[in-house]
């Protein structure tokens, strides 16, 4: 195994982390809603294991969005014409991640709205 290898490939990924939160700005959108709701599975004092829950819905969204990045970026390579094929590449991409937050969102419901209704409850 070479060593410098793996340390350059760690590298570049975090290029690649980098570059998406500079030139994206949906994922600035993420990231805030990120750290929202981590913030407020803190304050609800939200149980580890709907953290976990939580920390995956996070990291798929921050992931797909990536990857959507990394379709976009490809496909805008390969042609910079109107294409419907380049068209639908970049529609299911934006899909995915759309679908993946709508998914959030609703087990991000599941989970906090208990917690604030509890909440209000003992004002």
């Amino acid at each position: 195994m070479d060593i410098k290898k793996l340390i350059d490939s760690f590298g570049y990924a975090w290029e690649g982390v980098i570059y998406a939160v500079k030139n994206n700005q949906n994922m600035w959108i993420h990231v805030f809603f990120a750290v929202f709701v981590v913030l407020a599975s803190i304050l609800f004092e939200v149980s580890s294991f709907e953290r976990g829950i939580l920390g995956v819905m996070i990291l798929l969204v921050i992931a797909f969005e990536m990857i959507n990045t990394a379709i976009e970026q490809m496909v805008d390579l390969i042609t910079k014409e109107h294409k419907e094929e380049a068209k639908i590449a970049k529609d299911v991409s934006a899909g995915m991640v759309l679908v993946t937050m709508v998914g959030s969102v609703i087990i991000g419901c599941i989970i906090f709205i208990p917690y604030v209704i509890n909440f209000l409850n003992n004002l």
